[in-house]
């Protein structure tokens, strides 16, 4: 077996363009916390960006760009490196983005989201894989947070057959709906199923949208060859109108709670 390809600590797409950024303000004598005012983030956000340990939304960039006086050559350096939807390498930054998110909004067309999965369920997607099943609930960690700041508001948006697909075994299965039950009671955790007859865009394939302290969105989503994180407008929008019709079908959570039960001891007991 291969040795397993360890991520990188930063992303160089991520750092050249802090780099940059930082450069020019400095050159103004403008201070970071100049910047955070006029972009409505925190200064820490704005150092994180400079630092490279944070992806930068488009808005962000045009904002500074103007400010500094850059004449676009912010903006076309973020373009460039953000070909594709996304800076290199894709999955360095969406963990961060996740963490960072006040809101996320997750549709899953196949399978129980990551960030709702059991341990069991999770290490039969991962083919018995110890050590990425650990990272995957080591994040669940952003639903329930312990520490000074908010746990983010959360809507998990599962198309009807995420109940019915076997993953592992039926104890497996019937633990993993139980859990959907448990996370369901959380405050700030909505779980709502979308029933499966008829079509919409929702069956092309399954996404993220994670809504940022300062408003800002970046979406994840998935395709058969890899995830591409993104923060397009044009994608964002293609994803909220999908999100408009797939709430449009979505049974409400009480309903959707009594639907898991059924499925619980009808297929899975």
């Amino acid at each position: 077996m291969p040795p397993r390809r360890q991520r990188p600590r930063e992303s160089p797409a991520l750092v050249a363009f802090g780099r940059q950024m930082r450069r020019l303000r400095e050159a103004k004598d403008i201070k970071q916390e100049t910047i955070a005012h006029l972009t409505k983030v925190s200064g820490p956000q704005v150092s994180r960006i400079e630092n490279g340990k944070k992806r930068a939304t488009r808005s962000f960039v045009i904002a500074v760009d103007d400010y500094l006086e850059a004449g676009g050559s912010l903006i076309s350096l973020w373009e460039d490196l953000n070909k594709d939807g996304h800076p290199v390498p894709i999955w360095f930054d969406w963990p961060q983005v996740e963490s960072d998110a006040v809101m996320l909004v997750s549709w899953e067309n196949s399978v129980v989201p990551g960030l709702a999965q059991t341990s069991a369920y999770a290490s039969a997607m991962l083919r018995g894989n110890q050590e990425a099943t650990d990272a995957r609930i080591s994040r669940q960690t952003v639903l329930t947070k312990d520490d000074d700041s908010p746990s983010p508001t959360v809507l998990f948006l599962l198309d009807e057959h995420v109940l019915y697909n076997l993953v592992g075994t039926p104890e497996t299965m019937r633990e993993q709906l139980e859990h959907l039950l448990e996370l369901s009671l959380f405050p700030n955790i909505t779980i709502q199923v979308v029933l499966g007859s008829g079509e919409h865009e929702g069956v092309l394939g399954s996404f993220v949208v994670a809504t940022m302290e300062d408003r800002s969105e970046v979406a994840y989503i998935e395709t058969a060859v890899r995830g591409i994180t993104t923060d397009n407008p044009a994608d964002l929008s293609i994803l909220a109108r999908t999100l408009v019709e797939l709430r449009s079908r979505a049974l409400t959570q009480a309903m959707s709670r009594e639907l898991i039960r059924k499925v619980i001891q009808e297929q899975w007991t």
